[in-house]
């Protein structure tokens, strides 16, 4: 079976029930979840061996982090312990004309203070064939990002697949900070994974004809943000989610695959959400899912898109779905009716 390996932050998640405001609640929710663990847990759910490596505190709250991947049957044997704070952020779930709001406490966390010299990349990618991290990992350090590009380029040379996705914060740095460490990243990546907006964030290559606030989304503008990631970076693929918001709970969902001068558009859903944050990164699992299965490139940007269409659908940051259930809303049943 096919290895994969996910590298970044695991959090802690706090948000007020339902559709409470941060200000308004006197309690919080908890649960645990990060970009590429949320991508792990995806890949786990299909059955793919995936191990999720990161630094975290040595006590409680990091084993609870552990738990959580482990519950999901995510290989949580190569994470090292240490450090003396575990991330935070906090969630405000958005309705109607209100969006959704996300507040970070990670400054200092135990990953962001890792020392790049603790990851054994040779022995952490033993066996592996695929590799993905996100631009949020070297947003939180300069030692993130040494750590990332070493681990990109022991990757390369033991012929590892390399994905990322671009996952731009603004929270977290400038947009000239991103597009000189993202740059020097990108040429490591052999799939590129975006949003609509990512690519004019990180590098300034913008659609032509789009407008993400108002809603107005050009398809061949996107071919042509593809087109240059591609030809700027030498990414074999480039794979982008396109959403036009029509309020915070509802969105219009799609996506876009690029390779070879070719582009593949997946279906369009209408989606109520749920729960939205996570929902690039179950873009992102089944991507890789659907690569690793060898599907056709429509199926591949079809799975991607049904299985991120789906975790909108559920609470919290990780896509609880199986591959029968993406199959299914892929392939047509997208009713919703009960299943009995």
């Amino acid at each position: 079976m096919e290895k994969i390996v996910c590298f970044g932050e695991i959090m802690m998640r706090l948000n007020p029930e339902g559709y409470l405001r941060l200000v308004q609640a006197d309690r919080l929710m908890v649960s645990f979840a990060g970009g590429e663990a949320n991508v792990a847990v995806s890949l786990a759910n299909y059955g793919k061996d995936v191990s999720f490596v990161t630094k975290i505190p040595d006590h409680e709250l990091g084993q609870a982090c552990v738990n959580e991947l482990r519950r999901f049957g995510v290989d949580t044997s190569k994470i090292i312990r240490g450090g003396k704070r575990l991330g935070i952020y906090f969630v405000e779930k958005g309705a109607s004309q209100r969006g959704s709001k996300v507040i970070y406490d990670r400054e200092n966390s135990a990953i962001a203070l890792a020392d790049p010299s603790e990851f054994d990349w040779k022995k952490i990618f033993d066996g592996v064939c695929w590799f993905h991290f996100t631009g949020i990992t070297p947003a939180l350090s300069d030692k993130m990002a040494a750590a990332c590009e070493e681990a990109c380029k022991t990757a390369k040379e033991m012929g590892i697949r390399i994905s990322c996705d671009l996952n731009y914060r603004k929270k977290l740095w400038t947009r000239e900070k991103a597009g000189q460490v993202m740059s020097g990243l990108m040429k490591y990546v052999d799939v590129c994974i975006a949003n609509e907006e990512d690519a004019a964030d990180v590098f300034g290559i913008k659609s032509e004809d789009t407008d993400v606030v108002s809603g107005k989304l050009s398809k061949e503008g996107y071919i042509q943000v593809a087109e240059t990631l591609s030809k700027r970076f030498g990414c074999k693929e480039v794979a982008i989610t396109l959403r036009t918001s029509i309020s915070a709970n509802d969105n219009q969902w799609a996506g876009m695959l690029y390779r070879n001068g070719q582009t593949w558009f997946s279906k369009e859903y209408l989606i109520h959400i749920v729960d939205r944050v996570g929902g690039g990164d179950a873009f992102g699992g089944g991507l890789i899912y659907s690569e690793l299965e060898g599907m056709e490139p429509q199926d591949v940007i079809e799975f991607a898109v049904a299985a991120s269409c789906l975790k909108q659908s559920i609470e919290f940051d990780m896509n609880q779905v199986s591959v029968a259930e993406v199959n299914a809303l892929m392939k047509g049943n997208a009713t919703g009716r009960v299943q009995r």
